[in-house]
C-alpha cells in the first residue's frame, strides 16, 4: 500500500508541477500584448501583473519538478517543499483566476481553471499524507528505491507527453483569429518534451533492471542460508 501511495504522490506532484509550468509559459503571449487578442483588450492595462503571473508560475513550475525529483530520491524536506509549492501555486492562480474573470469579456478564466483544480487535488493528497500513520506508510523521505525511481520514470514519461502534446490538448482554449498559440513555442516544447520522456523511459528501465537483478539475488541467498 505504502509503494502504490508514494507512486500516486509523486505522479500527481509531477504532473501538476508541468501544468504549473506550461501555464506559465503559455500565458506569456497574453502578458506580452493581450490588446491583440479579441475579448482581452482590458488586460493590456494590467501587463505588468500578467508578467507577474508568468515569472511566478515559471517559478512554481521549476520548484514543483525540483520537489517530485526530491521525493523520487528520498531528500530530506521534499514533502514539505512540495506542500509549499501546492500552495503558493494555489494562492496566486486563485487571484490569476479572480483577475482574468474581472478582465476577459467573457468572464471566463480558462484553461487556467484546469490548472488550479490540479493544483487543489494534488494538495489535498498531500495533505491526507501528512496524517502520522500514512506519513509514515508512504515514507517519502526514507531514501531512494526502485519503486520511487519508476515512479519518477513514469511521472517524467507523461510529463514529457504533455510537453509533446500540448498544442492539441490546450489547442481549443488557446486558438485567437485562427492560430494555435498553444503551438506558439512548438520547438522548445518538442525537445523538453522529449528529454523527459527518454530520461523518464531511462529512469523506468533502470528500475526494472534493478528489480529484476534483486529478485535474482533473494533466492540465490536463501538456497545459500538453506
Amino acid at each position: 500500500m505504502g509503494k502504490f501511495l508514494r507512486f500516486i504522490g509523486i505522479l500527481f506532484m509531477g504532473l501538476t508541477s508541468a501544468l504549473i509550468l506550461l501555464s506559465g509559459v503559455g500565458t506569456t503571449c497574453v502578458a506580452l500584448d493581450a490588446a491583440q487578442y479579441e475579448g482581452m483588450e482590458a488586460i493590456a492595462k494590467f501587463q505588468w501583473l500578467y508578467i507577474l503571473y508568468v515569472l511566478a508560475f515559471v517559478a512554481f513550475g521549476i520548484m514543483g519538478v525540483r520537489a517530485t525529483i526530491a521525493l523520487v530520491r528520498g531528500k530530506e524536506n521534499a514533502y514539505r517543499d512540495s506542500l509549499i509549492v501546492l500552495v503558493l501555486s494555489l494562492i496566486v492562480g486563485a487571484i490569476h483566476m479572480a483577475t482574468s474573470r474581472a478582465l476577459r469579456e467573457n468572464g471566463s478564466s480558462m484553461p487556467l481553471d484546469f490548472v488550479v483544480y490540479a493544483v487543489v487535488l494534488t494538495l489535498i493528497i498531500f495533505l491526507l499524507f501528512s496524517f502520522p500513520k500514512i506519513k509514515e506508510m508512504v515514507g517519502f523521505e526514507n531514501g531512494s528505491d526502485n519503486g520511487k525511481t519508476a515512479a519518477g520514470g513514469m511521472t517524467s514519461i507523461v510529463m514529457g507527453m504533455l510537453f509533446l502534446s500540448v498544442q492539441m490538448w490546450a489547442g481549443p482554449t488557446h486558438i485567437f483569429d485562427g492560430i494555435n498559440l498553444a503551438d506558439h513555442f512548438h520547438t522548445q516544447m518538442m525537445i523538453s518534451g522529449g528529454i523527459l520522456f527518454v530520461v523518464g523511459l531511462g529512469l523506468f528501465i533502470y528500475a526494472a533492471l534493478s528489480s529484476a537483478k534483486v529478485n535474482e539475488i533473494i533466492p540465490q541467498e536463501n538456497s545459500i542460508s538453506g
